[in-house]
């Protein structure tokens, strides 16, 4: 059925119905008490502060392309703003926060800390940059809208990004309130420019001025089947920043030097994953032109079994990366969606590759977290392999954003407008492009292209 009606479509009709799909994925998982929304659909799950992060952000999206009302879209902005702005904060255990940072993984009916999770740093980053967006698009007069401005303003402001650093020049990666800041911090190119931005920008606690320059300085700059590129193994890396940030243009020093920018390296990373599939070194099963793309994602499990006469190992959920893995034959589907600003041509050939060939992994145009086709027609497994049980909000969220930024520039138009993203790339070095053009006034509605 799938396969037939992915057919017929056209190009934006098909990308429509994936991304209606994931956006329902919000509407589907959300507590409206507290704006609160799962991390995965399977039964119990907690809420992930990422996740309403970019809930927030595709709420305008639905607005746009008329899935919910303005007044719908408003009201579940609002209860997430006033659910943060009065969570409980403390270096105790039984908090949602501390410091203006938030706990990775909270309860979804009392937003408290669970699974003795860390206080996210990039998580809350992402949170902040929903809320952000939130606060472009809700440009109204009304008590409502002018709330959420002032509450996403408030929100940002009260973050101690300084604190954030401890002692390196480099921002830390989370901390716990019995340990202290967890022993590693960001090493190598990753989703964390947007943490970056946001910290150095802040008014009244930025990071030091040569924080963003510290972190560039742990960069990996690899030529990879005759591609330039600096490099990050899984696909998201080269996509969460991107979903607020149009590097498309812009250049901080460290891209002046190697004559490219962010937007390049994400368009020559997506195309290196497709050659990799091509090359295909541990003989997966199903790898090729229009089946590719490693991600961080759901998982078969942690066993081993033999495949062609090799014993192979398996991972639960996992960053994958291409080409130095760790890679056990698990593709991220919605890794060409969350591709498709970069490399429309060969995300979309993927896109209806797999609908094609493996429609029995989309739930009704409803991407999985990943499956594995090389574990087909084994024991527990159906006849296209291994397909991860439930959905991912980070997963969906992506796609939505990705799509609209493809479709019409939406999120990329709003956080142009806003004065903190600005100043943040700014002090990180960035210039030229949109940067070099004054902020024009953020629009709040209006039909999307």
């Amino acid at each position: 059925m799938l396969r037939a009606e992915s057919a017929a479509l056209s190009d934006d009709e098909l990308l429509d119905r994936y991304q209606r799909a994931a956006f329902d994925y919000f509407l589907d998982n959300v507590n409206p008490e507290n704006g609160l929304v799962a991390d995965t659909s399977r039964p119990n799950s907690p809420a992930s502060i990422a996740v309403v992060g970019f809930a927030l952000s595709s709420y305008p999206i639905g607005v746009e392309r008329g899935w919910m009302t303005r007044d719908a879209a408003a009201k579940l902005t609002l209860a997430a703003l006033r659910f943060f702005s009065t969570s409980r904060q403390g270096n105790s255990d039984n908090v949602t926060g501390h410091k203006g940072f938030y706990y990775h993984f909270l309860d979804m009916r009392t937003g408290l800390r669970v699974w003795r999770c860390e206080l996210s740093m990039v998580d809350t980053a992402l949170l902040i940059s929903g809320m952000l967006v939130a606060s472009a698009y809700f440009s109204g007069d009304d008590d409502e809208e002018a709330e959420i401005r002032q509450l996403a303003e408030a929100l940002y402001r009260r973050v101690d990004w300084r604190w954030a650093q401890g002692s390196s020049p480099t921002l830390r990666q989370g901390w716990k309130p019995k340990s202290g800041f967890l022993h590693y911090g960001w090493e190598g190119y990753n989703e964390a420019t947007i943490l970056y931005v946001l910290s150095m920008a802040s008014p009244d606690s930025p990071t030091s001025d040569n924080s963003y320059e510290g972190w560039t300085a742990t960069y990996q700059w690899e030529n990879i089947y005759g591609y330039d590129v600096l490099y990050g193994g899984p696909l998201f890396m080269h996509q969460f920043s991107h979903a607020w940030i149009d590097f498309a243009g812009i250049r901080d020093a460290f891209m002046r030097e190697k004559n490219s920018d962010y937007f390049e390296n994400s368009r020559r990373s997506t195309y290196l994953h497709r050659d990799y599939a091509r090359h295909n070194p541990y003989g997966y099963d199903g790898y090729e032109e229009n089946l590719w793309g490693l991600s961080a994602g759901d998982g078969p499990g942690g066993f081993r079994t033999s495949v062609e006469r090799q014993r192979r190992r398996f991972s639960g959920y996992a960053a994958r990366g291409a080409p130095f893995g760790p890679d056990d034959g698990t593709i991220a589907p919605w890794s060409y969606p969350a591709s498709l600003p970069f490399a429309p041509e060969i995300c979309l050939a993927a896109l209806r590759h797999l609908g094609d060939r493996y429609p029995e992994v989309i739930d009704n145009f409803r991407l999985p977290s990943g499956f594995n086709p090389t574990l087909a027609n084994r024991r527990k497994f159906g006849r296209h392999g291994w397909v991860s049980e439930g959905h991912y909000g980070l997963d969906q969220g992506i796609v939505v954003m990705m799509i609209e930024n493809h479709r019409s520039g939406l999120i990329w138009k709003l956080m142009r407008s806003n004065q903190h993203i600005r100043r943040g790339l700014h002090k990180a070095g960035f210039n030229g492009g949109w940067l070099s053009q004054p902020a024009s006034p953020a629009s709040g509605g209006g039909n999307v292209a």
